[in-house]
């Protein structure tokens, strides 16, 4: 057999670039990306199917130290679970930085018997590449992994390397997904993300870990989708940030939100976006089982 499949779980602490490299090695914007840290909630399957392989990215929310809430304490959990049952790990850590969280990603991932590629990510923020030789010996002693790979996410001769990279270790066996799948996740799941992802850009610092989207309404019309989406929040004072001056914020938000829905479906959407408070859903595990997070 020529053909080779598997789940390569993505792993790493919030906000060092995990989503962004899953985009860029399955060549679309799948899964949501922000500079603030703990935006990807779930696990999803980002799937790259060519004629030779078929690769499964597990974008995974970063391990964070610390369950505050219901929420941080089910993301936790997710991203954990994601290392169980896959063919390999792709570990990112960012150039010239270790953290606490590192240290318990690298814990978490110690337990594990699958091969490891330690990706050191951000390496273009870097004035020359001899500065990163110190932190990478002092990374080979940390962790032993199986392959060391600098990386920019941004760099396509950076992710095709990677790519080869990971067919050394990918197992040979028949594709698991059929060959058009992109994600195993529904389009309602995809386009709640995406509308997800454009609050998180938005908004103040705090509100983002404080609000969820569900869709309400997901119909096809011809060749137009019409789409009906429930923005949310815990406080009234953050309903009135969602909407804005006038609604300005949830206009620009709805209208950021349409063109990526469109984009990913590749078809005209009617978006409209409405705006409710539930109290302590983030800390409430059967208000977090309603909304998804189970």
């Amino acid at each position: 057999m020529n053909f080779q499949s598997g789940f390569v779980a993505v792993v790493g602490r919030p906000n060092v670039g995990k989503s962004t490299l899953i985009n860029e090695l399955i060549g679309q914007k799948l899964s949501i990306t922000s500079h603030r840290p703990q935006t990807t909630r779930h696990r999803i399957h980002a799937i790259d199917t060519q004629c030779n392989y078929q690769m499964i990215f597990v974008d995974t929310p970063g391990i964070h130290i610390g369950n505050r809430k219901a929420i941080n304490s089910y993301m936790n959990k997710t991203a954990s679970s994601s290392l169980s049952e896959v063919d390999m790990i792709l570990w990112l850590v960012e150039a010239l930085k270790w953290t606490k969280e590192d240290e318990r990603v690298m814990e978490h991932i110690s337990k594990t018997k699958v091969p490891i590629i330690l990706c050191v990510n951000k390496i273009d923020n870097l004035n020359s590449k001899d500065e990163v030789l110190p932190y990478l010996e002092n990374l080979g002693e940390k962790f032993q992994a199986n392959e060391l790979f600098p990386l920019s996410a941004f760099n396509k001769n950076h992710t095709n390397d990677l790519r080869k990279l990971i067919l050394k270790y990918l197992p040979q066996q028949k594709a698991i997904f059929e060959s058009d799948y992109v994600t195993d996740r529904p389009h309602r799941f995809v386009v709640a993300e995406f509308i997800r992802e454009k609050l998180i850009r938005n908004l103040s610092n705090e509100l983002p870990y404080e609000l969820t989207v569900e869709i309400e309404k997901f119909d096809l019309d011809g060749k137009m989708y019409r789409i009906a989406a429930r923005i949310f929040v815990e406080k009234p004072s953050q309903k009135s940030i969602v909407i804005g001056d006038k609604g300005k914020m949830l206009k620009q938000i709805g209208e950021e939100s349409r063109v990526s829905i469109e984009g990913y479906l590749e078809s005209k959407v009617f978006l409209e976006l409405w705006v409710k408070v539930r109290q302590g859903w983030s800390n409430d595990k059967r208000a977090l089982a309603s909304l998804g997070y189970d």
